[in-house]
């Protein structure tokens, strides 16, 4: 037993002497696993930023897009309600102002007023009609669609007025012929005394 004791003692005191013990830190080690699995997460990445990259491209072409094709179709929409209203001019002149013209209660003196008016409504729209030709035929001082739009928009809303004009002298000489019909009623009602 004394022998395992004195070897139990010169085992510690060599332990705790000895220097390796005193300024061990450990030797650094590299672990390959660790890069390696690194290098492939910054790869899978580098790919998923590029494909971002590409999304993000691809979107904005597409609003690009959608934003043309919007244009277009405001352009479309004010050109076909410019149509209309033309159309609505051309019937009011076929229909309104050949009753106009034909009643009996127009004076002479005044058919000539009355086409005039009726006239220059209908001359601003065959210049409205081909201002249109002209912007949509040409680059017409080469202005993008979103201009061009907005000037086919105010040409649109000048057509409104001109339906509306063109509404309110029909009712106005159409008032007139209904005044002078019943004026010319009373004037000459038999009377019964």
């Amino acid at each position: 037993m004394k022998n395992l004791l004195k070897t139990l003692i010169l085992s510690l005191t060599l332990t705790f002497l000895s220097p390796g013990s005193a300024t061990a830190q450990g030797m650094p080690t590299y672990d390959n696993t660790n890069f390696i699995s690194l290098v492939k997460q910054l790869l899978e990445s580098g790919k998923q930023t590029a494909q971002l990259i590409k999304s993000v491209k691809f979107l904005k072409d597409a609003k690009e897009s959608i934003e043309k094709v919007s244009n277009v179709v405001r352009q479309l929409k004010a050109v076909q309600e410019i149509g209309n209203n033309n159309q609505r001019l051309i019937n009011v002149i076929q229909n309104d102002l050949r009753d106009i013209l034909d009643s009996p209660y127009i004076k002479p003196e005044e058919v000539s007023r009355v086409v005039e008016s009726f006239d220059a409504i209908v001359q601003n729209s065959l210049d409205t009609v081909d201002f249109i030709d002209e912007i949509l035929s040409s680059d017409y001082l080469k202005m993008s669609d979103a201009e061009r739009a907005e000037i086919l928009k105010q040409k649109e809303l000048e057509s409104r007025e001109m339906v509306s004009n063109i509404t309110a002298k029909t009712k106005r000489y159409k008032g007139i012929i209904s005044f002078r019909k019943m004026q010319d009623k009373i004037n000459n009602r038999e009377t019964y005394y």
